[in-house]
Order: structure tokens, then sequence, then C-alpha cells
């Protein structure tokens, strides 16, 4: 059941490759993104948050959660430089933003549920409350500072211009479904409790959410055969260090065998949409600006969702296929080193080739 699932997205990731020479303009593909960002997006986010039932021992799972993207963010600028990224590049800046962020819903979930049971999906779902305040906000603001950071020159931000972007902020669709479903938990209010007119056309729209993700990455992907060694490597270090971290936390909290999966699934999901929104967004406000300077990549965003989805989904089958395998230890640091050696392959290479060719350019001096 759980491949017939992965080949289900991988399917539709496909039917968007081939409609790529149906879709003739740039503009049409925008088009199919501004429905995500604006509509199918804040459908599904406000739907998740109040179909969290909040409980008081599951409330230490955000905080796990938020802190795991933490300590992904900061390995981040370490490996980076290693798979011949120049520190603050555009690309650079994606890989940053991309690298911590998590997609449970798409990548996880279904798989979680299929293997370990209801409970664990609600701690699942529990947990990513925490990875969406720091992929919906704490990304967000580290976004906004690298682009006034990068327009500094050029962009002279007064207390109007400065309270138009609060307001931009403010009315954006994504953050005022996320504020309206804050404001309905605080009150008590869950999904069941909503008018059944409204409840149900935003389950509606929520169910466009992953088809129209994954088509939209097979009709934006271009990975060229360079950029896919550098980033089956890159992916490569981010479950090994998924691996290391959680092997670590595993020796100091006794952990039951289907949380260590649980945890592991977790981590290695695939990298999430949200962080391309914001880039999106950037890269619309950059175009307001007259040096041309780029602070992201949007389309090595989108070539890393397409390669993060279906390595993270092999990834998490193997984890809860793999029994009480895993519950030693031992096995994580091990895979997480053999994890590694994968993704430096790709480097290793790339420097044995520069100092080969530095080799050859290297002056013969006769006696």
């Amino acid at each position: 059941m759980g491949l017939q699932k992965i080949l289900v997205f991988l399917i539709f990731i496909g039917i968007g490759l081939v409609l790529k020479t149906k879709f003739k303009s740039k503009s049409e593909i925008t088009g199919l993104k501004k429905i995500i960002l604006n509509l199918a997006l804040p459908a599904t986010i406000f739907i998740a948050l109040l179909s969290v039932d909040i409980k008081g021992e599951l409330l230490l799972l955000p905080v796990l959660a938020l802190a795991l993207n933490i300590i992904l963010y900061l390995t981040t600028p370490l490996l980076l430089p290693a798979i011949g990224l120049e520190k603050n590049s555009p690309n650079y800046n994606t890989v940053r933003l991309l690298f911590p962020s998590l997609a449970p819903g798409l990548s996880c979930f279904p798989f979680v549920l299929e293997f370990l049971g209801d409970s664990y999906l609600a701690q699942a779902a529990m947990a990513d409350l925490g990875n969406k305040v720091f992929v919906l906000i704490i990304l967000y603001l580290i976004a906004m500072q690298w682009y006034l950071k990068k327009h500094a020159q050029t962009t002279k931000f007064s207390k109007e211009k400065l309270l138009n972007l609060v307001k931009v902020l403010a009315f954006e669709p994504v953050n005022l479904f996320i504020a309206a479903a804050l404001i309905l938990m605080v009150l008590g209010l869950h999904m069941e409790n909503l008018p059944f007119a409204l409840s149900e056309s935003l389950s509606r729209i929520s169910l466009l959410m992953t088809p129209l993700v994954l088509l939209f990455i097979g009709l934006a992907v271009n990975i060229q055969k360079k950029q896919f060694a550098q980033l089956f490597s890159l992916l490569m270090l981010r479950a090994a260090a998924s691996f290391l971290i959680i092997g670590l936390l595993s020796v100091f909290i006794n952990m039951e065998t289907n949380t260590l999966l649980l945890a592991l699934a977790f981590s290695l999901s695939a990298c999430s949409f949200w962080p391309y929104a914001h880039i999106a967004a950037m890269e619309v406000m950059e175009k307001e600006v007259e040096n041309n300077k780029k602070t992201f990549n949007g389309n090595f965003a989108i070539s890393i969702l397409a390669l993060s989805f279906p390595l993270s989904t092999i990834l998490i089958m193997a984890v809860l296929n793999s029994g009480n395998t895993l519950s030693n230890p031992l096995y994580l640091f091990l895979i997480a080193f053999g994890l590694f050696l994968s993704g430096a392959i790709f480097p290793t290479l790339k420097m044995l080739k520069a100092r080969k060719q530095t080799w050859k350019e290297k002056p013969v001096y006769e006696g």
C-alpha cells in the first residue's frame, strides 16, 4: 500500500512533466502557482490547525520539532561549501531556506498512518505545529532580512514603506487564514463547529493542494545532469544529519521503537513547499528593484523540491519497514555515516577534478 501511494505521487509529478508541452508561457505556470499559494495552501493550513486536538502531554512535541528545524538550519552552512555553493549567492540562500524545512503532510503522514496507526499520526500532527511556526513565520522573517540586506543600497524604507510592508504581510491569504484559525482555536472551536457550507468548501479546496503542488513541481522542474549530482549530495547530507540528530537523541532519551521510527520518519520528510512561497514573494518584490540583484533562485528551489520528495519517501518507507532494527543507536550512526559518504561522493570527485586540472595547468620548468 505504501509503495502504491509513492507511485501515485510520482504519477502526478510525471503528468506535470508531460503537460510541459501544453503550458507554452511562464505566465500560465505562474497562474497555477497563485492558485496554490492564495487558495489551496491557506485552506490546507486552516484545516490542519483546526483539526488538532491540543492535549497537555503533547505540547512538548511542537517544541521538539522546532528544535529540530533550528538544528538543521544551523547545520546547513557547515555543509554547503562542500558541495560548491558560494556563500550568500542566490542558490546558497535558497538551500539555507529549504534545507531545514519539513513537509510531513506530503511525505510522512500517509506512511505513519499506514505503518504506525492513528495515535502516532496525531503525535506527528502536533509536532508539525512547531514545524509550521518555523517554515511559515521564522523562515519568512529570515527571507525578508536577507532581501533587505541584499537591497539595502537601493531600497530605502521610510516609516510609510514599512507600514505598507506590514499591511502586505497582514493581508497575505496564508497569514489571514492562520490568524483566523488561531482565534478559533483559542475560542475552543474546531472544523466540526463551523457551518457545513464553509467547512465543506474549505475541505474540497484543501483536496486540491497535493495534486496541484505535485503537478506544479512537474511543470516547473528543470534539473540538469550536473545539478542532479549536486542536489543528490545535498539531500543525502540532509538525511545523514537527521539520522545523526535522532541517534544522539535516542542515546539520552529512552524511546520505544515506534516513537523512534516516528521521529526518524518526521525528520526525513521532504523539503517544504512553504519556503518556496516566501522565495516567490521575494522574487516578485525584486522585479520592482532596479539593481537586478537576486536574493534567491526560484528555479533551483523547484529542483530541490522535485528531487527531495522521491528520495525522502524512499528513506521513510525503508525506516518504517525496518521493525526493531533501528532501536539500536549504533545502527542509526552507521546509517548516518553511510548517507554522509553518499553525499560526499560528488564533492570529492569535484575536488579531485579541480586538483587534476591544477596539475595540468602547472608550468613545467626545464633545468
